[in-house]
């Protein structure tokens, strides 16, 4: 018999589970805290985690513990080697002839610290007695850990025979200067970054976006002088690199170790929705040309000619067009590092709000930074006038390409100019890249654009599709310009693989099958932001397509790559969403139901493609072979909110119209749904990844073997301004608000997956793997500090996430309070030769009402910190301190607080049966009758006898 200690359920994970997860999944949260070593599953000793410590001296002892440092932290580090200070003297006369001599002394130090257990990723930031050192001035060389590691050539010099210290982390500093720090080694101190998370090998390319730069792409640093004599870099915010694009590539590369491809994202302004009035042009924030180390040129337009991004308040709306002669020598960065360079001309919508503009879809005015997919004719199809299946729409296009040719963009010095320098056409764009790309010395692959879905669906009386006629054509310009590059076009996810007009008609096109056949073209290109999930508040009740367990379910995200919502159904509007009215996909002419699953991309890929008109399939198919070209990931990502997977094509931007969060989202930052976005994805198109399913991406004889490229999957995005000066300097760039949110991946990559870093710490302790899959928490950083066990270790992280324990069959499973699974009726558990139900409440007054949670904010070079949750009421006066030896975000700590004090005092009742061994797990959720009514309650631990 095994008697089962329960907690009655309260509402303190309502904001996790909605109205059904108030009054039954929520009960879970109240197992927290009572994580056990192997050797004490069934007992019930609670033992304090370690607390966060004061940022410690570094130390010269033998026999310091070396500290276990993971995602992103600050430590001190241990002397382990120094030689006698070295001194250098300088003799000079003063006043001229005859006058007295004086003579200065100079020291300088060299010496080594261990840092932490390897191998890490990267030293990011280094301080001295507590300001951040110009790394750029110094001769540092950082260890990271490595079994491969060699031993350091200074200290082999001075010793001979020296240590490579495998395992260790440490940092030598070679004759370092003394005399700003007193002629004394100062205190120093590390930011150690070394990601645990399940994504980060798997990534192979990645998008790289200039943020709210002009110089920013630029490898040299760019100055400006100011008046007074004052100079300022444009193009470097940190002292741990010689500009920003570099500070941003060491880490893009540490935290992706397995990259292959950038793309280089460069930005053009579109001003206008209507495709016959709206020029493309290249922009800067501001004219004034005077004091730039180097002038910005692109297209033969200078500075003061160029057209200048609109403002909202103080602000630009958008950072300026890259300069050309930054963009060449990124793209020079990029091959000394041995990445391969993609580069992609995109198009930024300045139409700002109060623009007066006629508005295609019929509103008062055009709406607030658009997205580019807006770009259409005027009216757009489907309204009254539109001139969509008319030959009119020739002429829309005409005057939206322009007439530039690859003769009309020439090499003028650094950049390129144009030979026809009024026409501002999409042409125009697409060519002066090309022309720039082959100054450059040439590109591994070029995108001809992304996303114009507004344009590549306009038809003319003939069903012809004029922009992918032009599209085609500038395929063929691009490949006589790069021989050697290979060039595709990323399209939409909802427009890659055909036009259904909502009109009735029944007609079908692949309307982009020319493009895709074309010689020129080498793949097919898929902006990929396909929702993966339907999850709402309270699903834990069923009802889910999915069959989820949660919002991040691993499982359920990788299946969905490939079912779902846009495979077996669709909604017809939002009403139909919110009920959860699905209708299925179904081909009931032919039975081809492929040909309207955006998500069938194996069907879409290996079959030949019929047009339809009038519902009625053609008796010739379209130019497309199947199987022909791979596929490539133009784009993938997801937001980091709250239920990102539901819809990940929207993203955070307050100025603009588009600016939403998923359907359903509680709007709270979520990395843990990047993450697991993200792992779903690469899981799903990469043979070698342990979740891998050959049917889903089957193997091919083209380049990439298979398919979907699996080398090809741009994650988006990295933005070349460097983490931690992007999202901080709030006064250098106006977006940095954006970041908490948005796709971005600087700063997350570099942080911890919760479920991983269990997983490692019990290995590292000599454990069996745990059951993680039901952990999905993330945290900037965590550190170990001293000897611990490992229930030691990980208690903070069960105690502050109200994580599950529980153990079975020899392994320890850990999961999110709000993962309940199947629920059972206690009626049917209880044993009746026992007591049947023993309740046992606490008063309010034994109970905290107020906890302080301390920490430290990575935001804030890892200050100490402190966040505050209370409740009022009557007895309302007790206090609880957590301290938590890890790096969260500040608005991250505030919600954990709030949640651990809703658990700590929802577990204030606790119930009491016997049932039969092993009937019920920790965290287990069950119904109980209580007064006419069904209460909730969960498993909290349980004991034999």
């Amino acid at each position: 018999m095994a008697t089962i200690v329960l907690q009655a359920a309260g509402t303190f994970l309502g904001g996790y589970l909605g109205t059904f997860g108030a009054a039954i999944g929520s009960a879970a949260g109240a197992i927290g805290g009572y994580l056990v070593d192997r050797a004490m599953l069934t007992g019930s000793q609670r033992l304090e985690g370690p607390r966060l410590s004061g940022m410690r001296p570094f130390q010269a002892e033998e026999g310091v513990p070396l500290a276990q440092a993971f995602g992103t932290a600050r430590v001190p580090g241990n002397l382990i080697w120094a030689t006698r200070f070295e001194e250098e003297s300088r003799t000079e006369r003063q006043g001229g002839k005859g006058g007295p001599k004086t003579t200065t002394y100079s020291y300088f130090a060299n010496a080594a610290f261990a840092l932490c257990e390897g191998e890490i990723a990267s030293v990011r930031r280094i301080w001295a007695d507590g300001r951040e050192i110009d790394r750029e001035r110094f001769e540092i060389r950082v260890y990271r850990g490595g079994e491969e590691q060699q031993p350091d050539p200074l200290i082999a010099a001075k010793q001979g025979d020296a240590p490579a210290y495998r395992g260790v982390a440490y940092v030598v500093f070679d004759r370092f200067p003394l005399a700003d720090f007193g002629n004394r080694l100062p205190q120093f101190q590390f930011e150690v970054v070394r990601p645990i998370g399940g994504y980060q090998n798997d990534v192979r390319a990645v998008a790289l976006i200039p943020g709210s730069t002009e110089y920013g792409l630029s490898p040299a640093e760019v100055t400006r002088a100011r008046p007074g004599g004052e100079t300022e870099a444009v193009n470097r915010h940190v002292l741990h690199a010689g500009s920003d694009i570099e500070a941003s590539l060491d880490e893009l590369q540490a935290m992706f170790p397995n990259l292959k491809h950038v793309a280089l994202v460069v930005t053009w302004f579109g001003d206008d929705l209507r495709a016959g009035t709206c020029r493309v042009r290249p922009g800067v924030t501001q004219g004034d040309p005077d004091g730039f180390s180097q002038a910005w040129s692109v297209s033969g337009v200078p500075r003061e000619a160029a057209y200048v991004v609109s403002q909202i308040g103080e602000a630009a709306a958008y950072g300026g067009t890259p300069s050309d002669r930054s963009v060449i020598d990124a793209i020079a960065e990029l091959n000394r590092r041995g990445l391969k360079a993609t580069l992609y001309p995109f198009i930024m919508m300045d139409v700002p709000a109060g623009n007066g503009l006629p508005d295609p879809y019929g509103c008062v005015e055009q709406a607030a930074y658009p997205w580019r997919g807006r770009i259409t004719s005027m009216p757009a199809p489907g309204r009254s006038g539109s001139p969509d299946k008319t030959n009119a729409v020739q002429g829309v296009v005409a005057d939206f390409t322009g007439e530039v040719g690859p003769d009309d963009v020439v090499a003028a010095g650094e950049s390129v100019a144009c030979l026809r320098p009024d026409d501002w056409g999409y042409r125009r764009l697409v060519l002066h890249y090309a022309r720039l790309a082959a100054m450059a010395g040439g590109v591994d692959a070029f995108l001809l654009g992304s996303e114009l879905r507004g344009l590549t669906t306009l038809r003319d009386a003939a069903n012809g599709f004029p922009f992918v006629d032009v599209l085609r054509e500038l395929a063929g310009e691009v490949a006589s310009m790069l021989p050697q590059a290979r060039i595709s076009y990323g399209a939409d996810w909802s427009e890659y693989f055909g036009h259904h007009p909502a009109d009735g008609s029944g007609d079908v096109f692949f309307h982009l099958d020319p493009l895709w056949a074309h010689p020129a073209i080498s793949a097919v290109g898929i902006d990929n932001y396909m929702p993966l999930s339907d999850w709402r508040d309270g699903d834990e009740a069923g009802g889910n397509f999915y069959g989820f367990a949660c919002a991040n379910d691993r499982a359920g995200l990788l299946e969905s790559v490939s079912r779902g919502e846009g495979y077996d159904f669709f909604y017809t509007s939002l009403e139909h969403r919110i009920a959860r009215q699905r209708t299925p996909i179904i081909d009931g002419a032919y039975g081809k139901d492929w040909v309207f699953r955006y998500k069938d991309i194996k069907s879409w890929w290996e079959n030949p493609h019929f047009n339809r008109l009038g519902g009625v399939e053609m008796a010739e198919p379209t130019a497309w072979v199947p199987g022909s070209k791979p596929i490539w990931m133009t784009e993938i990502g997801c937001p980091a909110i709250d239920k990102g997977p539901n819809q990940p094509n929207v993203f955070p931007d307050p100025k603009s119209s588009e600016n939403a969060a998923p359907h359903f989202s509680n709007g709270e930052r979520s990395d843990i749904a990047q993450a697991r976005y993200l792992e779903a994805q690469h899981g799903a198109w990469q043979p070698d990844h342990p979740a891998f399913d050959d049917a889903r991406n089957p193997a091919a004889t083209l380049e990439g073997g298979r398919m979907v490229d699996p080398d090809r999957l741009y994650v988006w995005a990295w933005d070349a301004r460097p983490f931690p000066a992007f999202p901080t300097l709030g006064g250098i760039w106006a977006d940095g608000a954006n970041w908490f949110l948005g796709h971005w991946m600087n700063g997350r990559a570099s942080g911890v997956d919760v479920g991983s870093l269990i997983e490692t710490i019990m290995v590292r302790h000599g454990l069996p793997l745990p059951d993680v899959r039901d952990v999905h928490q993330t945290i900037a950083g965590y550190v170990v500090d001293e000897p611990a066990t490992a229930r030691g270790a990980l208690q903070p992280l069960v105690e502050l996430f109200g994580l599950g324990v529980s153990e079975r069959g020899g392994t320890i499973t850990f999961r999110n309070p709000e993962i309940v699974g199947e629920i059972f009726d206690v009626v049917d558990l209880v044993d009746d030769g026992g007591v049947v139900v023993e309740t046992t409440s606490e008063a309010n007054t034994q109970v905290a009402s107020e906890v302080e949670l301390a920490y430290r904010d990575p935001l804030r070079e890892y200050q100490a910190a402190q966040a505050h949750a209370a409740v009022s009421g009557p007895g309302a006066d007790s206090r609880s301190r957590l301290g938590f030896p890890g790096m969260l975000e500040q608005g991250q700590a505030a919600a954990l607080a709030a949640r651990w004090l809703d658990r700590h005092r929802a577990g204030r009742e606790t119930i009491s049966f016997a049932t039969a061994p092993g009937e019920l797990s920790a965290g287990q959720a069950m119904r109980l009758p209580s007064g006419g009514a069904t209460r909730s309650i969960a498993s909290r631990r349980s004991k034999k006898g």
